[in-house]
């Protein structure tokens, strides 16, 4: 599936919400490797849910159709919806309390585990994470409890 086509199914996703869009933007961003879908909208509470959880089922849903239309041979894409900035502004924090805990790591030697979070949050971390000088990323736990544990690695 081409971005094209992605791009034109989550037009068509949002369409058959009824809620009043604004304004949508499709662009690609270098830095994270991710297409963004995102919408601008009043309603904006009506797309977000409580903590995010309404996005989330949205980009879950988008997923399963690109999956259910995609054809052997074509790469996945790496799309995110986006509302009103929610997911940019969601993990932008992420990346600083990466930062910050990782500063942390590093003061103190140690290892610094960072609270339970999903499976995307983690990945924010690892990528944020992975060149960083004396410090490693790793996820521990099981389920909901799963968490990243920043390890510091350089000499003591």
């Amino acid at each position: 599936m081409t971005p094209e086509d992605a791009k034109n199914v989550i037009e068509e996703l949002v369409q058959l919400t009824g809620i009043p869009i604004e304004e949508t933007t499709f662009t690609f961003d270098d830095e994270s490797g991710h297409h963004w879908f995102c919408i601008k909208t009043r309603e904006s509470r009506l797309f977000i849910g409580k903590d995010g959880e309404a996005l989330k089922a949205l980009n879950y849903v988008f997923r399963k159709i690109v999956e259910s239309k995609d054809m052997q041979g074509y790469a996945p894409l790496n799309i995110l919806i986006d509302v009103n900035d929610y997911q940019k502004k969601r993990i932008d924090n992420l990346k600083a309390i990466a930062h910050m805990m990782s500063e942390r790591a590093l003061f103190f030697k140690s290892n610094i585990e960072i609270d339970p979070m999903s499976a995307f949050d983690r990945r924010i971390i690892h990528t944020f994470l992975e060149n960083k000088k004396d410090i490693k990323t790793e996820s521990t736990g099981v389920g909901i409890e799963r968490r990243v544990v920043i390890k510091y690695i350089g000499s003591i």
